[in-house]
C-alpha cells in the first residue's frame, strides 16, 4: 500500500502550548508519513524559547510577534498578517493548533482563509461561558468551528463537541498530550536552588496566578489568605513562580514579597515546573493545565476560579474550585494542611487525563484521515 507522505504544520505561541504540543511534534518528525514543519508566532517570547530549549524543538519559522503590552487585537492581527504568508509558501496537508490561546484562534482563521484543513489539539474544553476563562473560553469555541479534525482529550470534551453539533467521525478521544510530558521531565534526583532553602520536614504548597479576571482585589485576596496561612502553619513553604506580567508582580511583591517561608521566583522551564509539582504537597493555580498535570503526579489542587473547562478532574476528586475569596482559599488551604483523610482523599483520586500516549494517537488519527490507515484509532478511555 502507498502511503501518502503527509505534511503537518504545527503552530503555537505560548508556553502552555509549547508545553503540550511538544511531544506531537517530536513524534512527527520521526514518523516516516509525515513532513513535519513547526511554526511559533512568540506570542511569550521567553518563556516559549525555555521550552523549545527544553524538547530540543528548533521552529521552522519564527513569527517574533511579541512586544510589550500587547493587546488581543494586536496579537489577532500580526498573527494573520506573518502567517498568511508562512502559508501560502507551504501550503501544508493540514494545520494543527492546540487549546485556546489567541495564537490557536488566529492561526485557525489563517488557516481557513487558505482553505487548509484545521486540527485541533485539546477541543471541546468548555465553560460555557464566554467571559471565563476571558479570552480563552471564545478562543476555543471559535477555533472549534472552524476545525475540521477534533483531538478531544476526554469523553467529556468529546460530548462538548458533539453538542454543539460537530460530526462524530471528525472527533477522536486521545488523551491529554500534557502527561506525554511528563513522561519526558520528571526525573527522580531533581534538585533545586530554592529546596535548598526550605526546611526538607516542611510542606510545600506550589502556586501559580496570573489570569486577567484574577488579576487586582482577586489576587490580592487570594495572596493574603496565603499570608494569613503561613502564619498559622510554621512548617508550611509557598514557591510562587511570578508571572512576567508587571501588575501580577506589582501585586505579589506588595503582599508576599517580605514573607520570609514565601519564595518568590523567576517563571520555571517546564523541567522545573513539573519536577517542583512533583515535590510539593499540594497545588493553587489558575492555570488550565496544571489541572491536568497535578492528578498525574498524585498532587491536590485547589483552583482559583469559578469555573472550570476541566470538570473531569472535579468530578474525580483531584480538583477542587475554591474562587478567590479570602475566606474561601484560607479554609480550604487549611483543610489540606490539617485533614489527613480530606488530604489523601484528593490526592488518591484517579487522573482522568492521559495516560502518556496521546501523541500517538492523534498521529494514528492523521493516519486515518489522510488514508494511510484503515482501522479507525481506539479512543482513550
Amino acid at each position: 500500500m502507498f502511503l501518502k507522505k503527509i505534511k503537518v504544520m504545527t503552530v503555537f505561541g505560548t508556553r502552555p502550548e509549547a508545553i503540550k504540543m511538544a511531544p506531537l511534534v517530536l513524534a512527527l518528525k520521526k514518523n516516516k508519513n509525515f513532513e513535519a514543519l513547526t511554526v511559533v508566532t512568540a506570542q511569550h517570547r521567553e518563556m516559549l524559547d525555555q521550552v523549545l530549549k527544553t524538547f530540543n524543538i528548533r521552529p521552522d519559522y519564527d513569527l517574533n510577534i511579541m512586544h510589550a503590552n500587547q493587546t488581543l487585537g494586536e496579537i489577532t492581527a500580526n498573527v494573520l498578517k506573518l502567517l498568511n504568508k508562512v502559508l501560502e509558501k507551504e501550503q501544508p496537508d493540514i494545520v494543527l493548533v492546540h487549546g485556546d490561546t489567541t495564537t490557536t484562534f488566529a492561526a485557525g482563521v489563517s488557516a481557513f482563509y487558505q482553505k487548509i484543513p484545521l486540527g485541533h489539539v485539546e477541543a471541546g474544553l468548555r465553560t460555557w461561558n464566554k467571559y471565563s476563562p476571558y479570552p480563552e473560553e471564545m478562543n476555543r469555541q471559535m477555533t472549534d468551528v472552524l476545525s475540521d479534525l477534533y483531538f478531544a482529550p476526554t469523553k467529556q470534551s468529546k460530548k462538548n463537541l458533539l453538542r454543539e453539533g460537530h460530526a462524530e467521525k471528525k472527533i477522536f478521544v486521545t488523551g491529554n498530550t500534557a502527561i506525554d510530558a511528563l513522561n519526558e521531565t520528571i526525573r527522580d534526583n531533581y534538585r533545586h536552588e530554592t529546596l535548598k532553602k526550605i526546611d526538607p520536614q516542611h510542606k510545600i504548597v506550589l502556586l501559580t496566578m496570573h489570569r486577567r479576571e484574577n488579576q487586582g482585589d482577586p489576587m490580592k485576596d487570594v495572596f493574603l489568605a496565603v499570608r494569613e496561612v503561613l502564619q498559622s502553619h510554621p512548617d508550611v513553604d509557598v514557591i510562587y513562580p511570578m508571572h512576567l506580567n508587571p501588575k501580577v508582580r506589582k501585586i505579589a511583591r506588595e503582599v508576599l514579597g517580605n514573607f520570609e517561608r514565601v519564595h518568590l521566583i523567576e517563571p520555571l522551564d517546564v523541567v522545573d515546573f513539573h519536577n517542583l509539582s512533583a515535590k510539593s504537597y499540594f497545588i493553587m493555580t489558575d492555570s488550565g493545565g496544571v489541572q491536568e498535570e497535578a492528578p498525574a503526579l498524585g498532587k491536590p489542587v485547589l483552583v482559583l476560579r469559578d469555573t472550570t473547562e476541566r470538570p473531569e478532574g472535579v468530578t474525580a476528586g483531584t480538583l477542587k474550585l475554591i474562587g478567590t475569596e479570602f475566606d474561601d482559599v484560607k479554609k480550604e488551604m487549611e483543610k489540606l494542611l490539617d485533614d489527613q483523610a480530606a488530604y489523601t482523599e484528593m490526592s488518591e483520586a484517579n487522573n482522568p487525563y492521559g495516560d502518556g500516549h496521546a501523541a500517538e494517537r492523534i498521529i494514528e488519527s492523521l493516519n486515518y484521515f489522510f488514508g494511510n490507515q484503515k482501522k479507525r484509532p481506539v479512543d482513550f478511555q
